[in-house]
């Protein structure tokens, strides 16, 4: 299939696969983390518009409110960046407290970052004499409200989940894909019965990975397995309807994804794309790697004059999930162009 047509409609962004029963280790408990490009970003320019509000008092002219501005940002900024790296590389250490002693480490670490700030103003002759207290009390200040912003954005994530993976579970037992998959089974009973075999275990493997506990992320090639199990069931049901087009880049896989996001795309295509048409459609599933990020896309063909739309769960789902795991840095998009729907993701590498 060659999708190159609906590409002109989004705006372009600068080892082996684990097996579906491979165990889950659960990821130690961490409130909050800073170790994102969005986080990172929002929390300097909250300090900045504190620090900008507060150079406001006692100046009585622009000049003089841009050189207090100028002088708080030195201490600021050095500071927040500070805080900033400390609790990402402090993360694994964190995560082993308990969530009330994460959060007092957090405001510990922002008043030891506003004693830095004033430190280095102090060194350079800028502050003298220098208010420590004034700036322990403010760097635990504005720590409390990063670390509070921070948890509460973690604690969104856990009904993103478990809806992702209640939406999943249900989709996996609709009674007519469940029937249609064992109907298909029984009539290979006799005629092929390696066939029927191979089915119903791509089945089970449905329903083993639908239910199992998951962490907060898998990998491309995890993802790309289980779409691949889904749509050999839905080739018996479909035969020559269904065409999928895998175009995979190995250096992709191990991009990490939440869990249960690529197999509900791919369902869509078949719901939307095969499903309506006699003739049945083409679906296109491409990986690759573009330097520091990975670009996954989902490709089908539309039948024509189709006027049946869907609710738009399964892509709003995807996209808030992706955003809570990569902020910034995960893209999604989606649009339909001369026939073609295409829903285009990008993660980091």
């Amino acid at each position: 299939m060659n999708d190159s047509q609906i590409l002109s409609a989004f705006q372009e962004l600068t080892p082996t696969p684990s097996a579906l029963e491979a165990k889950w280790v659960a990821a130690p408990v961490l409130v909050f983390d800073a170790c994102h490009v969005g986080v990172v970003l929002r929390a300097v320019l909250f300090v900045e518009v504190v620090v900008a509000v507060g150079a406001m008092f006692g100046a009585a002219t622009a000049i003089d409110w841009l050189t207090r501005l100028s002088l708080l940002t030195g201490a600021a900024l050095p500071a927040t960046l500070l805080w900033l790296i400390a609790a990402c590389s402090l993360k694994g250490l964190l995560a082993r407290l308990s969530a009330n002693a994460q959060q007092l480490a957090g405001v510990g670490l922002g008043a030891l970052a506003g004693l830095y700030g004033c430190g280095v103003l102090f060194m350079v002759g800028l502050l003298e004499p220098a208010p420590w207290a004034a700036c322990t009390a403010s760097g635990a200040l504005m720590s409390a409200v990063l670390v509070a912003a921070l948890v509460l954005r973690a604690r969104g994530k856990t009904p993103a989940a478990t809806a992702a993976r209640l939406s999943e579970l249900q989709a996996r037992i609709r009674p007519h894909f469940l029937f249609n998959t064992l109907n298909s089974a029984i009539a290979l009973v006799r005629a092929e019965p390696r066939k029927a075999e191979a089915l119903l275990e791509d089945l089970s493997d449905l329903f083993r990975h639908a239910l199992m506990e998951q962490g907060e992320c898998v990998t491309l090639a995890d993802e790309i397995a289980l779409a691949q199990r889904y749509l050999a069931i839905e080739k018996v049901r479909f035969g020559e309807r269904i065409q999928v087009e895998w175009v995979l880049d190995p250096n992709a896989d191990q991009a990490r994804l939440p869990p249960l996001l690529l197999q509900p795309l791919v369902e869509n295509a078949v719901k939307h794309g095969v499903e309506p048409s006699a003739s049945g459609a083409q679906i296109k599933i491409s990986t690759r790697q573009r330097g520091s990020s990975v670009v996954i896309k989902v490709t089908n063909t539309v039948p024509v004059g189709s006027s049946e739309r869907g609710s738009g769960v399964a892509l709003n789902n995807v996209r808030d999930r992706l955003g809570l795991l990569h902020d910034v840095q995960g893209q999604f998009q989606c649009g339909l162009k001369d026939g073609l729907f295409q829903v285009r993701i990008e993660v980091p590498a």
